[in-house]
C-alpha cells in the first residue's frame, strides 16, 4: 500500500502529467473505471484531492463520496461543472488554470473566425477533388481586416481576441454589465444591444450559471445578415436552438464554432451546414499550452500538500 496521499484523476490527461503527479500522490483514475462506486470506495480514506476538466467538473455527490478531498484542481479555466457551493460549504479549495490558455483561445478565435469567413473548409475541398481545375476559381468569400467587431465577453481571453483583431485593422465593440475603463472600444449593455453594430460576433464569455443563455434568441434575431458567428466559449452561452435557426435560414452568413452543448454527442445539424466550421472544444489544444496547463494544476494541488498559498485559487 502507497504512504502518498491518493488523487482522483476524474478525466483523462496527457502522459506526462501522470508522470509527475504520481512524483506525489497515488493516482486514482476515475476516467478508467468500469466500476466508478468501488473505486470511490476504495479511496474514501486515502484521497485528498481531485483533478479534474472543466467540462466535467465534480458536484456535491462526488465530494460526499471522498469526505477527506481538502482541494479540487481544475486543468481548465471554466469551472461551471464545478459545484463550487458545495466546494465552499464543505471547505475544500477549488482552483484553475488561468492566463497559460488565453494566448492559444484566441489563436483559436481568430482561426475560426478567417476560416468561417474566408471559407477554407470550401476552398481545400476545391483543390482536393479537382474543382479548381475542372471548374476553375471558387466562389468568392468575404473579408475580415477592416471589419467591425464585436466580442461578448471582455476578460483574458477577449482582451487577447481584440490585440489580435486590432492588427487587422478591425474596429471593435464588446458586451458587459458596465465599461471597463481605459479601454479604446465601444461598450454595450448586452449582446443584443451589440449584435446590429457588429460584422463578425465573437462569443467568448465564461461558462456557468451566470452566463447560461446569454446570448439568448433575441441576440441572434439582432445580428445583421451575412454576420460571422464564433464560439469558442461555452455551448451553455449560446442559445443553440436560436443559433440552428439562423444557420437554417441564412442569416448568419458563416459561423466557426469549437464549443457546443451536449458534447460530444452534439446536434447533428451542425454538420449538415457547408459554412460552418467545426472544431471539437480544442481552442487550447497545444502541447506547450497543455504542459503549462498540467504544470499550474500540480503547483497548486502541490501548493495545498504542502501549506503553502494557492496560485489560482478560486473557492
Amino acid at each position: 500500500m502507497s504512504d502518498k496521499p491518493g488523487l482522483l484523476v476524474v478525466g483523462e490527461l496527457p502522459d506526462w502529467d501522470y508522470a509527475a503527479l504520481e512524483q506525489r500522490f497515488t493516482l486514482h483514475h476515475y476516467w478508467q473505471a468500469t466500476d466508478k462506486a468501488a473505486l470511490l470506495a476504495a479511496g474514501r480514506d486515502s484521497i485528498v484531492a481531485i483533478c479534474t476538466k472543466g467540462e466535467i467538473g465534480a458536484d456535491a455527490a462526488l465530494m460526499d463520496a471522498l469526505p477527506g478531498t481538502k482541494i479540487i484542481a481544475c486543468y481548465g479555466v471554466g469551472v461551471d461543472a464545478i459545484d463550487l457551493e458545495a466546494a465552499r460549504a464543505r471547505g475544500i479549495r477549488v482552483t484553475n488554470t488561468p492566463d497559460v490558455l488565453t494566448e492559444e483561445v484566441a489563436d483559436m478565435a481568430m482561426m475560426l473566425m478567417l476560416a468561417a469567413a474566408r471559407n477554407l473548409r470550401l476552398g481545400e475541398a476545391w483543390v482536393r477533388e479537382g474543382s479548381w481545375r475542372a471548374k476553375g476559381a471558387m466562389p468568392l468569400t468575404t473579408r475580415v481586416w477592416g471589419k467591425r467587431l464585436g466580442i461578448v465577453g471582455l476578460g483574458r481571453i477577449g482582451k487577447a481576441i481584440a490585440t489580435r483583431a486590432a492588427a487587422f485593422g478591425m474596429s471593435i465593440s464588446y458586451s458587459g454589465r458596465s465599461p471597463q475603463p481605459g479601454l479604446p472600444y465601444t461598450h454595450y449593455a448586452t449582446p443584443e444591444a451589440l449584435a446590429p453594430h457588429v460584422d463578425v460576433f465573437c462569443v467568448s464569455a465564461a461558462g456557468g450559471a451566470a452566463t447560461r443563455g446569454l446570448v439568448d434568441r433575441a441576440a441572434i434575431a439582432a445580428l445583421k445578415p451575412g454576420v460571422v458567428f464564433v464560439n469558442v466559449s461555452r455551448g451553455t452561452v449560446v442559445d443553440e436552438a436560436a443559433l440552428l435557426a439562423a444557420l437554417r435560414d441564412g442569416r448568419i452568413g458563416a459561423a466557426g464554432l469549437d464549443v457546443f452543448l451536449n458534447e460530444p454527442a452534439i446536434d447533428p445539424e451542425f454538420l449538415t451546414f457547408p459554412n460552418v466550421v467545426l472544431q471539437p472544444h480544442a481552442a487550447s489544444g497545444t502541447v506547450e499550452t497543455r504542459k503549462d496547463m498540467g504544470r499550474l494544476m500540480r503547483e497548486n494541488l502541490e501548493a495545498q500538500l504542502d501549506g503553502r498559498p494557492l496560485l489560482t485559487a478560486l473557492v
